[in-house]
């Protein structure tokens, strides 16, 4: 099986719903929902990227870089493909498309549970805090 990293498209979105839903990713549809996957793939400043494995979708990366700074939103792969290098090749891909914008570096924004892979990746850890707030 050949894995293909290409841009997202709307047909992605009910694959990857399941995706985010199996790794436990999928706590705000308002954010990682299907109208969101489609309004963030319209906005030029994002990249957002899906592997797939015989026409399949198994994983994504989602990131955006606004000029200065480049940050790395979301990435997911499907319980029966992890461990495969999947993550690791997206990661790749979606630094290759910051640095080709002009991103002199990413950020990413991890959990505790995956900062391992991220360290790996070659990210360190910065001492700065992700705040929340919804506009109801």
């Amino acid at each position: 099986m050949a894995l293909h990293i290409r841009p997202f498209e709307a047909a992605d979105t009910a694959a990857l719903v399941e995706i985010l839903s199996n790794n436990g990713q999928y706590d705000y549809p308002e954010v990682e929902g299907p109208e969101s996957m489609k309004r963030a793939a319209a906005c030029p400043a994002v990249v957002f990227l899906v592997a797939e494995e015989d026409s399949r979708p198994v994983a994504l990366v989602r990131g955006i870089y606004d000029g200065a700074r480049a940050l790395i939103h979301l990435l997911s792969v499907h319980p029966d493909y992890q461990r495969r290098g999947i993550g690791r090749e997206l990661v790749r891909e979606i630094n290759r498309e910051f640095h080709r914008r002009g991103a002199p570096g990413a950020v990413v924004t991890a959990t505790e549970r995956s900062a391992e892979f991220w360290r790996k990746e070659g990210f360190a850890r910065m001492p700065v805090f992700l705040m929340l707030t919804d506009f109801d």
